[in-house]
């Protein structure tokens, strides 16, 4: 039993031992060595393999990948979280923000924040007509390869990003994918000097994007916001400026209603 439990009759031990668990997966412990992770957490296998069990009913963590890769935080404690952040500023200043962007671009538009070394799809908008992306509220999608991932990776200290990704394998998701940490810092570089993190083909072949970031009150970038649709849509010069212009526009508005008093940036559509 814990301390806290020892001092509190009312503290669950089971609760708190759950809680640790999801704490310790959210954290970066993918639970691939289950002795490990249990006797980190002062519990036996057993009862590590029946919160394990338990947690992924309530759809709190999801298998990561193949067989034994691990876990991974769920679709479902995203969505609680999601929920939550409904409450907060930045869910409620980006929300009409985003719906007048999809309404006027005729694409979807989105919200993600970073996780470790992932893009977490926050809010979603689509337009009532045209092209409508498919990715869902809680969709997890790599930050190295997902354009919302890369722009506020590009607004982080290089040393910042150098942590995050230290010694971990970039996957390629296509060809365009950066699989090594300078091919990310350059193009994090790239997007940086541009403003926004363009994408035609990067992540689905026939799919174009672009992102920009968000800041708070502090100038810390603490989302990113984009809209994606079918490559042609992008097509033209004139197209693309338009696009890029109206996606710096609403980063720049939600930043300004977050507090951030900087200068609004302008995007570039080249």
């Amino acid at each position: 039993m814990s301390d806290d439990a020892a001092e509190d009759p009312y503290i669950s031990p089971p609760v708190q031992r759950a809680a640790r668990l999801l704490r310790c997966i959210a954290e970066g412990d993918a639970v691939t060595n289950m002795a490990r992770t249990a006797r980190n957490l002062d519990i036996s296998r057993t009862t590590l393999l029946r919160l394990l069990r338990t947690l992924e009913a309530e759809r709190f963590i999801a298998p990561r990948g193949g067989e034994g890769a691990g876990w991974q935080i769920g679709t479902g404690l995203i969505g609680l979280a999601a929920r939550a952040f409904a409450a907060d500023d930045l869910m409620e200043v980006a929300g009409p923000i985003l719906g007048q962007l999809a309404e006027t671009l005729g694409i979807s538009a989105h919200l993600g924040v970073l996780d470790g070394r992932e893009v977490v799809y926050m809010i979603r908008r689509t337009p009532n007509f045209a092209f409508a992306s498919n990715i869902r509220v809680g969709s997890r999608l790599p930050a190295h390869a997902a354009n919302m991932g890369r722009i506020i990776l590009a607004h982080l200290p290089v040393e910042e990003v150098r942590r995050i990704f230290g010694r971990a394998t970039l996957q390629a998701v296509t060809a365009h994918t950066p699989t090594t940490l300078p091919q990310l810092l350059t193009l994090l570089e790239a997007d940086r000097s541009t403003g926004l993190a363009w994408s035609e083909g990067r992540f689905e072949p026939t799919i174009a994007s672009v992102a920009a970031v968000v800041r708070d009150a502090s100038g810390a970038p603490v989302a990113a916001i984009n809209v994606s649709g079918q490559i042609a849509q992008f097509e033209g010069a004139e197209r693309r400026a338009r696009i890029g212009g109206a996606v710096a526009a609403a980063a720049a508005e939600i930043s300004a209603r977050l507090g951030w008093a900087g200068a609004s940036p302008m995007g570039s559509a080249a």
